[in-house]
């Protein structure tokens, strides 16, 4: 049996997205004072929300799965992080 690959173990995930308050906000000026290629939020997230595009990071919040591993791991502190505001977020399904 080939194991699931992360795209098939996130779609077991259902995530309520809060269009109007974002969980995580990025302050985009400290962010581009990273090396892109670098990032230890692109390594890290393990739903991998950070995504190197060109010269920056492209980021989104859904399909977060709530661990705080970005904020954890970001030595700029250019992450405000938070839990989402009560009924959304992730809800998992199976485990």
């Amino acid at each position: 049996m080939k194991p699931a690959t992360i795209e098939e173990r996130l779609g077991a995930n259902k995530y309520l997205v809060d269009d109007e308050h974002a969980h995580i906000v990025l302050d985009e000026a400290a962010c581009s004072l990273c090396d892109v290629h670098a990032c230890p939020c692109v390594k890290a997230c393990p739903a991998g929300l950070f995504k190197v595009q060109g010269d920056s990071i492209a980021f989104d919040y859904a399909g977060c799965l709530e661990c705080g591993t970005c904020r954890v791991v970001c030595s700029r502190g250019t992450i405000q992080w938070d839990y989402p505001r009560g009924g959304f977020g992730v809800e998992y399904r199976y485990g």
